[in-house]
């Protein structure tokens, strides 16, 4: 994590070196940064999330928690790495205070806010050739939640990112959320239609090629339609190739996360 310069060590009390501050002047410094975040900063609600956005360079800006020695046993339990980080950053609030900064607070009690990657980056990692691994994309998705976890996946098996078209902004706190904090270890960006990546452009449809029968390019694009109303006719137009997966007759669909995964997998075997 990148230290950010404050005058004064985080904990001391000013013109004192070394003394602690008052908890109290702590909770108000840090409500004090909270409110005044830019508007692009990334919301990590829960342990996990901030937790793993450490863990892939994250600079936060911000760390709360409700009950601080429940999140450090967190960490000593589940994520010893960043606990010196953890113990260093965050700042105990009552719980009802966390509340109005963040009233959809997780169970865990830990939320902090965190500086947006610039763009230009992930998208150089995304357009670049040739790509290790493949590229996510998802046509005009609607839910949240399944994007969250489609970056979670991607993050996970070590494809480049994930591209999303249409309106949903992939930095969307409740994506955020369901991907985990992940967004720091993978590429996350919108992108137009017209404007993917290079690259073989496998579309995932019903009516393709049974996906077993195929081995998928290290730095193909996978796309995949919208969970109403599937791939749109423009990427649909731009497919090298239309692919499908094993699924049961009389079964109409797999869930967004699921088909990703499922695709994924594949590729990560390196055979058709």
């Amino acid at each position: 994590m990148q230290q950010r310069e404050t005058g004064t060590t985080p904990g001391t009390r000013p013109g004192v070196p070394g003394a602690p501050r008052p908890a109290a002047d702590r909770a108000a410094d840090a409500v004090g940064a909270w409110r005044r975040a830019p508007d692009d900063a990334v919301l990590l609600d829960g342990f996990h999330a901030v937790k793993h956005a450490l863990r892939f360079g994250a600079d936060l800006l911000v760390a709360l928690t409700g009950d601080l020695p429940a999140a450090l046993a967190l960490a000593d339990d589940l994520a010893p790495d960043v606990r010196p980080a953890l113990a260093a950053t965050l700042v105990e609030l009552p719980v009802d205070a966390l509340r109005s900064l963040v009233p959809r607070l997780h169970p865990t009690g830990v939320a902090a806010l965190a500086v947006r990657p610039p763009q230009a980056a992930h998208l150089a990692a995304l357009t670049r050739r040739p790509r290790p691994a493949p590229v996510v994309v998802l046509d005009r998705p609607r839910n949240l939640g399944n994007v969250g976890a489609v970056i979670r996946l991607a993050a996970g098996s070590g494809a480049t990112g994930v591209i999303t078209t249409g309106t949903l902004d992939p930095w969307h706190p409740a994506v955020v959320r369901g991907g985990a904090g992940l967004h720091y270890a993978t590429a996350v960006a919108r992108m137009d239609a017209d404007e993917l990546p290079d690259g073989p452009l496998l579309a995932l449809d019903a009516g393709g090629e049974d996906i077993r029968g195929i081995a998928i390019p290290d730095d193909a694009l996978l796309a995949f339609g919208s969970e109403r109303s599937g791939l749109s006719d423009r990427l649909r137009a731009r497919a090298d190739r239309l692919v499908s997966l094993p699924m049961r007759p009389q079964v109409s669909s797999y869930n967004l996360a699921t088909s990703v995964a499922m695709a994924l997998y594949h590729w990560s075997l390196g055979t058709a």
